[in-house]
């Protein structure tokens, strides 16, 4: 009892549980719903900086909105028009090849029983190849009917495509005026509140810039490389290296059996597969200890296996947001039980 009263008795600790979990509660049953609200939320959020630069050399907020959001807005478009289409046709002709490189896969693999007859065991072997053949179509055909229902759902796309990019307008235009609107609301006992969200400010903010940055840095470099020994799929491939990066130490240890899978069906064991493998472990390897250092340093103090659970929990949770604000959900937790009352020991 007096454990619990020396931590749970302070009403600034229940109003921080009690509006942690109507946060948690809108997000985890509304979430699919407010879906472009949040996006709009991380966008602007990530955008406010070059907005306060901009409004430091006595620019106007409304004005150095407008140029930040053209700004961003011709990236999009770029992207969209410059590296998404050609991702998507280098996807449907590694899919339309799969089949190809399967069969070679096949007839490699039934050559083993003969040259190591006392290892491997033919009929195992067949066995085996006939489960993953029909595991391949299984797969296939989820995910040509996951594509027809992505396709379905384009009409929405469109609209989020024009309320995402409204919404950021005014939320970076009129932040101030919305964060009064918002506090208004909250309760009166907020001191722990104010000082967790101003704890996470900082280490949020560095953590998703450094993210998008390493993202870029990541998969340009990459892109590069494959381009350069002339990688097929390169751009596709590149896309998934960069991304990769959102998930800690799992994420390049997946994307890595594709590239590998790639590039024996084109080269062999050659040389030029030891000269991708050999420049594609330098780009990891200067991302884990140059890039990473550099854009992270201070942002993030989480033990690995903290990271990993965060990944696995809130990746569960949400898909792909979970996933990209694991670290930063972590960093939260991490904040509330530093916030958490210490208490006194009182003797048995």
């Amino acid at each position: 009892m007096n454990w619990y009263k020396s931590r749970f008795s302070d009403p600034q600790l229940g109003v921080l549980f009690l509006s942690l979990f109507a946060l948690f509660f809108v997000i985890y049953f509304f979430g699919g719903i407010l879906t472009p609200l949040f996006v709009a939320l991380v966008l602007s959020y990530l955008l406010d900086l070059p907005v306060t630069h901009l409004m430091r050399l006595k620019i106007n907020r409304g004005v150095a909105t407008l140029i930040v959001m053209s700004a961003f807005i011709s990236i999009m478009i770029f992207m969209f028009i410059a590296v998404v289409p050609t991702a998507i046709k280098q996807g449907i002709s590694l899919l339309h090849d799969l089949p190809t490189m399967f069969n070679q896969a096949q007839v490699y693999v039934l050559t083993l029983p003969n040259q190591y007859p006392d290892l491997i065991d033919a009929q195992t072997l067949t066995s085996l190849i006939s489960s993953l053949r029909n595991y391949v179509l299984e797969s296939g055909g989820f995910l040509l009917s996951h594509s027809v229902a992505s396709l379905l759902n384009l009409a929405a796309l469109i609209i989020y495509a024009i309320l995402v990019p409204l919404m950021m307008v005014f939320m970076l235009k009129d932040k101030n005026k919305l964060i009064k609107q918002v506090v208004r609301f909250l309760p009166f006992h907020r001191k722990l509140i104010i000082q967790v969200s101003s704890e996470m400010n900082t280490q949020i903010m560095n953590y998703i810039r450094g993210k998008v940055i390493e993202i870029i840095i990541v998969g340009l470099s990459t892109y590069l490389v494959f381009l350069f020994l002339d990688l097929r799929y390169s751009v596709l491939l590149a896309v998934l290296v960069g991304f990769s990066v959102l998930i800690p130490y799992i994420g390049a240890v997946a994307v890595t059996v594709p590239v590998i899978i790639v590039a024996l069906f084109q080269w062999g064991l050659t040389s030029d597969f030891a000269y991708l493998m050999l420049a594609y472990g330098i780009v990891q390897a200067l991302d884990g200890n140059l890039v990473v250092p550099i854009l992270f340093a201070g942002a993030v103090n989480l033990h690995p296996v903290m990271i990993i659970i965060a990944v696995l929990i809130f990746g569960g949770l949400w898909g792909f947001w979970g996933v990209f604000f694991a670290i930063p959900l972590a960093s939260l937790v991490k904040a509330i039980l530093n916030a958490f009352p210490e208490g006194k020991v009182h003797s048995v």
